[in-house]
């Protein structure tokens, strides 16, 4: 190696006979591995320029030449950064393999210097990956933020970006859309893996912090209509769910503000009308309505189309069935061995090929999502037999199976325990009637008949499912519309403290009254003949109908899709991509937006499924707003709250989770427990690694601000209630976000992937009663039908042929997994990997998750536990935490995914 010292340089030498120099475009000579600036200033060092390419040199001293004053610098570090993308597809193809420069990438470290380089293209496939070459200065710090400018004519969907460091690889976990420059000229900003409170973030990237949390919130475009290449976060009302413009048939009323409150949902900017003195936003004769781009599917993934094609088939599909399949929208079935020719032999089904934009036909996506079985061309439909009733097919007529059903089924969260006597109605008796229950002291007494009402509400024994003042307000709006009928019901079940198990002892059925009737309401038990005993399958058929929708419309959308929406909202517009509690939640929020879009595009809109399928019809949102309006609170959203408000668990510091169920045999509640504690566990270990102090949560401004717009603008119309936590504390913190995660995880999976398992046989889970009770008013045409032919009154009541088949196609397509599903704390974030303290608290979060799921096996095996093992009874898997593909009756997703 040549070494020059000082003293040789004080003479005049040739210094190129030494070696031939390389000149470096900044004006620069190379020797060997020595870099040495050149200006004719001997006062002025000159920087080598940051594209300058090559080694640290060996520092020397400055020196001396006919050629000027030479000053020694050491070279950058050659760094190379590599970008994942998936290949976008369409227009997007030409762009990406005609042209090189496709991104031009901006690092920044934790100081505030940038350097700009534009990446080309290394490999185009599936994925493509795009380098950048940086020479980074030695006085360059850590890069703590990438800015990437997207120089094609579509979105790209980015992965990662890799930085290929001496020290060794450094990543940049993106997964997010980018939009094109020439839709927004902004360049997107992706942060470095680590987290950092906002008092905690490096001064280089405090202005980038706060712009992207502004350009999230989308200040100076409040009025504009979103645009698909968007990423702004904004609350807005439910003004979407009618079609006016169509037919005033399909007004509905806006859902959020005083007359009907409601959480709030997205803004999309569309146009507003006008009619019959209410604002509406206009609805979408084509496409998805506008989510955040970084809320849409990856284009590559199997479940994006899984998704979209599910909403784009019920548009080609559904109308089949109305219009094709069935001879009138209301027929009903003639006889039963019909309802099991739609599982034996299936219907036919003649679905044109119409394209749903992915290249299949609906009839191809039926076949592949709904089980469609035999050859194409005879375009055959057969529903799957779900797993219930292939244990034993006539489970839906046992009472046995009724009661186990409200704490191991589709709906184990609307069971309460009794206890005041009589039970009352709140509602007005001006408007009402009278408001004491049907349900003498004389009649339970009778039903009981081993002890009375009042030793049996002492001993925890008497249960309830009252839907009387959640349903009696629109019991007269809806009679209105035409078949369909609707009843506020009760009904009272009976605990056999040795078996664990519910005996229904009784159903009540009010009618309130209108201008032409008073008040009506009978009492239904058990049959002791055969008139009682028809007449109990009826009413059962109109409780069951009750539970369903309340079960659809409250426990499902509204307690899950619907209220997570905002605190999903509030997480992108006020925490920072940098934020622990933001990469706590991340996961959580998966896939939810779109999929509350689609639904209100296609199932909840106006004359949409929900409505035409189930008993309170045009009414079904309103009802979901009322309820919301007198029972929906933040604070009983976590299990255990939950389960303390109805009753059904009594605070006991002795029990390994601080209470103790009422019914030990109670699946939902012992299982949602277990998952419970070990969730709040994992986000307890997580919370305290980040806020030391109770002073640094009231102190973080990101965190504070997140909490204030979940209450007062995502749920404004409740921003007033005193039941509202406080976030002051760890724990305080630690609880909101564990019902968060609760909610979107626990509580979706247990009444969301049991649909098709315990309502693919409508007959178990009627969603629509569509005739009265023969009793109520009776006339003698339809008493003598009654008397004489039950089975024809029972079908009747029953959902129509066309509503049956659209439900159990509906309830097969949202009970499955799909196959990119990412299950509850299989996946970590990229940014814990680095924390040790972090993943060890998540692998042990992992693996408690693995020995929930064995402790549920060991549970459903038992024996002993009736209401999980027996003939013909199926297992509860709910919440066993991961499932393979499809409806399988198990799995709990981070996130409100389908």
């Amino acid at each position: 190696m040549l070494k020059i010292s000082t003293s040789s340089f004080n003479k005049t030498l040739p210094l190129f006979s030494l070696s031939k120099p390389f000149v470096i475009p900044n004006g620069a000579l190379l020797f060997g591995k020595q870099v040495y600036c050149l200006n004719s200033d001997a006062a002025a060092v000159t920087r080598p320029r940051r594209q300058s390419r090559g080694r640290n040199g060996v520092e020397v001293r400055a020196v001396a030449s006919r050629l000027g004053t030479i000053y020694p610098v050491k070279l950058a570090e050659s760094v190379t950064v590599t970008v994942s993308a998936e290949l976008p597809i369409g227009q997007a193809l030409e762009d990406w393999l005609f042209h090189e420069k496709v991104f031009y990438l901006m690092l920044t470290d934790n100081d505030g210097k940038e350097l700009g380089e534009y990446a080309y293209h290394i490999k185009i496939s599936n994925e493509a990956e795009f380098n950048a070459n940086f020479n980074i200065p030695e006085d360059f710090g850590e890069v703590g933020a990438i800015s990437i400018t997207n120089e094609q004519k579509t979105e790209v969907f980015i992965k990662n970006i890799v930085l290929d460091l001496r020290s060794g690889k450094s990543e940049f976990t993106c997964n997010s859309w980018v939009a094109s420059k020439n839709d927004d000229p902004q360049p997107r900003v992706f942060f470095s893996n680590k987290s950092y409170l906002p008092s905690q973030t490096p001064k280089g990237l405090v202005k980038l912090r706060k712009d992207d949390l502004l350009q999230l919130r989308g200040y100076g475009e409040e009025q504009e209509e979103r645009k698909s290449f968007q990423r702004i976060y904004d609350y807005d009302t439910y003004d979407d769910l009618g079609d006016p413009e169509k037919s005033l048939k399909l007004l509905r009323p806006v859902l959020g503000g005083n007359e009907h409150p409601y959480p709030r949902r997205c803004r999309t900017g569309r146009e507003k009308i006008t009619i019959e003195g209410q604002t509406f936003e206009t609805r979408l004769d084509k496409g998805s309505p506008y989510v955040p781009i970084n809320e849409n599917f990856s284009k590559s993934k199997e479940a994006q189309f899984k998704f979209k094609t599910i909403y784009s088939m019920l548009h080609a599909v559904i109308p089949t069935i109305k219009e094709k399949v069935f001879a009138t929208p209301n027929s009903r079935f003639p006889f039963f061995t019909s309802i099991d020719l739609l599982y034996n032999e299936g219907i036919n089904l003649p679905v044109n090929n119409e394209y749903l934009g992915d290249g299949s036909t609906a009839l191809e996506w039926l076949h592949r999502i709904i089980k469609a079985t035999g050859d194409l061309k005879y375009k055959i439909l057969r529903f799957e037999l779900p797993e219930t009733f292939k244990r034993n097919r006539f489970s839906w007529l046992s009472d046995e199976e009724f009661g186990r059903q409200t704490l191991a089924g589709m709906n184990p969260l609307s069971i309460k325990r009794v206890t005041n006597w009589p039970i009352m109605s709140n509602l007005d008796p001006k408007i009402y009637g009278n408001p004491e229950s049907a349900l003498t002291t004389a009649l339970v007494d009778t039903q009981i008949n081993i002890m009375t009402v009042e030793e049996a509400i002492k001993e925890k024994r008497l249960f309830i499912i009252d839907y009387h003042d959640a349903l009696l307000p629109f019991v007269n709006k809806v009679r209105k519309l035409e078949n369909t009928t609707l009843y506020g019901s009760r009904t009272l079940f009976f605990l056999d403290d040795e078996q664990q198990t519910l005996k229904p002892l009784a159903i009540e059925l009010t009618r309130p009254p209108n201008d032409l009737k008073p008040q009506w309401k009978e009492v239904y038990t058990p049959g002791t003949c055969a008139t009682s005993e028809w007449l109990w399958k009826l009413a059962k058929v109109h409780a069951l109908a009750n539970d369903t929708g309340y079960h659809q419309l409250i426990s499902h959308w509204l307690r899950t899709h619907c209220c997570t929406e905002p605190y999903i909202i509030a997480t992108h517009r006020c925490l920072s991509a940098m934020h622990p509690i933001y990469k706590l939640l991340l996961s959580h929020c998966r896939y939810t937006m779109e999929i509350n879009a689609l639904a209100r595009q296609n199932l909840i809109n106006a004359g949409g499924i929900i409505e035409t399928t189930f008993s309170p019809g045009e009414y079904s949102l309103e009802l979901s707003s009322y309820i919301y309006d007198i029972a929906w609170r933040f604070d009983h959203e976590a299990i255990p709250a939950d389960l303390i408000s109805r009753g059904m668990a009594i605070e006991d510091p002795l029990e390994p989770h601080g209470i103790k169920l009422v019914i030990d045999d109670y699946p939902y509640a012992k299982d949602g427990l277990d998952m419970w504690a070990i969730i709040e566990e994992w986000v307890t270990t997580y919370v305290n690694h980040y806020y030391t102090i109770p002073s640094m949560v009231e102190s973080d401004k990101e965190l504070q601000n997140w909490w204030t717009e979940v209450r007062t603008k995502g749920h404004a119309d409740k921003k007033d209630e005193p039941w509202w936590p406080k976030l002051k504390t760890q724990d305080d913190l630690i609880y909101i976000v564990s019902t968060i995660i609760w909610v979107a995880a626990g509580h979706h999976s247990a009444v969301n992937f049991g649909q098709y398992p315990y309502g693919g046989y409508f007959p178990n889970r009627p969603t629509i009663a569509r005739t009265t009770m023969p009793t109520e008013d009776p006339v003698d045409n339809v008493m003598e039908s009654f008397i004489e032919k039950p089975e024809d009154t029972l079908l009747r009541c029953f959902p129509s042929e066309m509503q049956a088949a659209t439900v159990m196609a509906v309830l097969d397509l949202l009970s499955a997994h799909s196959p990119d599903e990412e299950y509850l704390g299989t996946i970590p974030e990229p940014s814990w990997k680095e924390d040790p303290e972090i993943m060890e608290a998540f692998d042990k979060f992992d693996s408690k998750l693995k020995v929930l799921d064995d402790e549920i096996d060991k549970r459903n095996a038992n024996k002993d536990l009736k209401n999980r093992n027996g003939v013909g009874v199926m297992p509860y898997e709910l919440l066993k935490r991961t499932s393979e593909r499809g409806v399988t009756g198990k799995g709990v997703p981070n996130s409100i995914s389908i």
